[in-house]
């Protein structure tokens, strides 16, 4: 699948640390039941690989990636164990390298002109522009089209639904990353019938929009 194929999937894409693999795949399914079929689960807690792993097996209409992947090392234990594709906070030499040598798609985090230029110059025209809302939100992404006319982004960090349809209007921004449309609550408590009308209210709330 291409960098390209992964943001066009869907214009929100559930950005998901997961403290119990158990939750996995009542997680997965929630989302697929709420119209959003795609999940960035990151590697920011032990549980992460082995959620991709299970998911991966048990529902392949669910596209599922590693998130926070840092290095080589995260990223070929990532693609072990059923990423289809990768989302990093930033973006290296390694990244890239790796992404060329399993043929696993990367979305690296870019944000200054100086990041997306290395990305572009390197074939990755596909970008996470991460922290979003720190890094310029919508007015940077707006700049970045008239230097950058071929790049498309994600912009993930602070992004929400009081503001997704701001960059979603953007023509460079494919789709928008956050956590928001998995609360903690709601996962402490194992309430996914929630978080399926959680995404059926934010597709409805921007579908004008895509």
């Amino acid at each position: 699948m291409t960098s390209e194929a992964v943001m066009k999937l869907s214009p929100i894409v559930p950005v998901i640390a997961l403290e119990s693999e158990e939750d996995a795949l009542p997680l997965a399914k929630a989302l697929l039941e709420g119209g959003i079929n795609i999940m960035e689960i990151t590697l920011r807690t032990p549980a992460g690989l082995k959620a991709i792993e299970v998911i991966s097996k048990a529902l392949p209409q669910m596209h599922v990636g590693a998130g926070t992947v840092l290095n080589a090392s995260d990223f070929k234990d990532a693609v072990d164990h059923g990423a289809a594709f990768v989302f990093s906070p930033g973006i290296s030499e390694e990244l890239m390298q790796t992404s060329w040598e399993l043929d696993v798609a990367l979305i690296p985090g870019v944000a200054t002109a100086s990041e997306v230029m290395l990305a572009k110059n390197n074939g990755f025209e596909h970008c996470k522009l991460f922290p979003a809302t720190l890094a310029g939100g919508f007015e940077i992404l707006k700049a970045f089209g008239g230097p950058f006319p071929s790049m498309r982004f994600c912009p993930t960090g602070g992004v929400n639904l009081s503001n997704i349809n701001d960059f979603l209007s953007l023509e460079n921004v494919l789709c928008a990353g956050g956590s928001w449309i998995v609360p903690k609550q709601c996962m402490k408590e194992k309430d996914f019938k929630q978080i399926t009308t959680l995404c059926i209210e934010a597709m409805q709330t921007i579908k004008g929009k895509i």
